[in-house]
This record gives structure tokens, sequence and C-alpha cells, in this order.
């Protein structure tokens, strides 16, 4: 009775927080109606999300973080690029009308397409259009850009959440980010995805305008045991490819993560406490206090790098 309780409690707070996004994100959209020729001056960071083999908790990390930074008071939305799994839509509880394929093909406007999520984090839905993106013509370019440069007002962060492993697809969502989230296990084929990924990634830049690496362990027995991976997967990246990892912390495995996703709710909501929970929320603010990169990062950046129109 004791759980079902806080559960509700949870539950009231999770709405009464999303009515408060809500009015804030509409109050943010009027305040960003300027006139013609004068141009806002407010740019996201975009996050890629991934991760050398399937399974590990990627778009558990994606929702669960962009819940804990909208409690931070940031503007997020989150990009399922994972298509054809929806499976930032089941974690949510949303069901959408629009997905990123709407967007392409059928002329919906972004702002359309976005649907809203746990504590007013908007986000939209994966779909099949972004997988002829690099044949799109000038004209299209030009409109996706113009499209997505609404996002670039309306967020601090746009996080994307993309597919696992070494795909062309994955490779160059990744790519196209300037901070990538690179998530393993302690399993040692997780380990070793996840070198094969960042190797993969790095390579395609020719070593140069890759994105700052950032890793993860999930499912530690201890902290000590997410340093230790940390420590020898970031040994070999820089001695073999010289590049820098950074560690953001470890999550240890959580039965409430369990029965959060068996529930098909994130865990920072139904489960705040739980440690899962804890270790994610501390993520979260190691990355918003964490020194934005110089190199530009912003949608618009990321669209063009992705069309393969400019690096």
């Amino acid at each position: 009775m004791t759980d079902q309780a806080e559960r509700l409690r949870n539950l009231v707070q999770q709405h009464k927080e999303t009515i408060e996004a809500l009015d804030i994100i509409e109050t943010r959209k009027q305040e960003l109606i300027q006139p013609a020729g004068v141009k806002t001056s407010l740019t996201s960071r975009v996050v890629a999300i991934t991760s050398g083999k399937g399974g590990v908790g990627k778009t558990n990390l994606a929702v669960n973080l962009a819940i804990f930074m909208r409690k931070l008071h940031k503007r997020v939305t989150l990009l399922d690029t994972d298509f054809g799994l929806a499976n930032v839509e089941v974690l949510c509880g949303v069901n959408p009308k629009y997905n990123f394929g709407d967007v392409l093909e059928k002329n919906v406007s972004v702002e359309s397409a976005l649907a809203i999520g746990p504590m007013g984090m908007q986000f939209l839905s994966g779909g099949s259009g972004l997988t002829g993106l690099s044949n799109i013509t000038e004209e299209q370019m030009s409109v996706l850009i113009d499209s997505f440069a609404f996002l670039d007002a309306m967020a601090d962060f746009i996080i994307i959440d993309t597919g696992a492993g070494v795909s062309k697809a994955v490779v160059n969502f990744v790519k196209a980010a300037n901070e990538a989230i690179v998530i393993t296990t302690p399993d040692p084929t997780s380990i070793t995805d996840a070198y094969a990924l960042i190797k993969t990634i790095h390579e395609s830049c020719g070593g140069e305008d890759a994105p700052e690496f950032k890793l993860v362990v999930n499912r530690v027995d201890s902290p000590a045991e997410g340093v230790e991976i940390y420590e020898k997967l970031g040994g070999v990246c820089g001695r073999f490819l010289g590049v820098k990892l950074t560690s953001l912390g470890s999550i240890p495995y959580d039965p409430h993560l369990v029965k959060a996703v068996k529930a098909q709710q994130p865990v920072s909501l139904i489960f705040p406490g739980a440690a899962s929970s804890r270790c994610i929320e501390a993520i979260a603010s190691k990355m918003i206090n964490v020194k934005t990169p110089e190199k530009k990062n912003n949608i618009k950046s990321f669209i063009m790098k992705l069309t393969g129109k400019r690096k």
C-alpha cells in the first residue's frame, strides 16, 4: 500500500510539472516571435547517445536523462532515430501522431510533429524518413535546415537516440553530433563493440572534427567496476586511436529499472529514489555543468553534417 501511495504521489507531481512545463513552452514560443530579420542568438547542444551493441540500456538512458534535465529546468528535445522500434514512445507512454518521416515526406512541420512526453520533454518519434537523407536535394536540405532551426531556439539540449552498432546510419548520426555518449556494460563483447564503434567513427572522420566521446557504463556491480572499465577502455582509445574518452559515470544493475521497463514508465518518475535514478541524475548534472564544446554545436550544423553538404 505504501508503494502504491508513493507511486500515486509521483504521478500527481509528474502531471503538475508537465502542465507547468507546457506553459513555459508556450510562453517561450511567444517570446521567440520577432520582427522579420531579427535572429535569436540561442543555440542548442546536440548530443548523440549510442552503443556498439544493442540491449545495453541506450534508450532508457536517453529518456531518463531528458527527464532529469527537465527537472533541472533545461529545455530538452529527444529525437528517436532508432527507426522502426518506437522505444522512446513506448517508454514515454505516448502515441505520437507524426514521426520523423512525416516531417520529410509529408511537409509536416517539426513543431507539429513534436510530441510532449513526461515532464514536458519534447520528442520526435522515429520513422523511415531519414534513411535517404544523404540523397536529398539542395532545396530539400534548405527546407530541412529551416524547419529544424526552430529547435535551436526551443531547446537547450537536443538528444539523438541512435540505433546500435556500426551501421552507416548510426555512424552518420554520431559523426554529425559534436558530443557522443557511448554506453557499454561490463560484458566483454559490449566493451569490444563500444571500442569498435569509437574506432569506426574516429576513422570515418579522418581523425578531424570527430565528436567528443563520453562513456557511461551500465549495469555495474559497483562504482569501482565502472571506473575500472573506463580506465581500460579509455587507455586503449588513447593509445591506439588518439581519442580522449571522458567518463560520465556508471549505473548499477537495479531491479527498480527492470520493473519500470516492464511498466513502460521511466524509472526516474516511478522510482525517483532508486539507485539507477540517482546515478542518471548525476550524469544529467554533469552534462549540464560541463563546458560546451568550442566548435559549432547546433541543430543546423548537425543537419548539414548529416546530409554531407558540409563537414
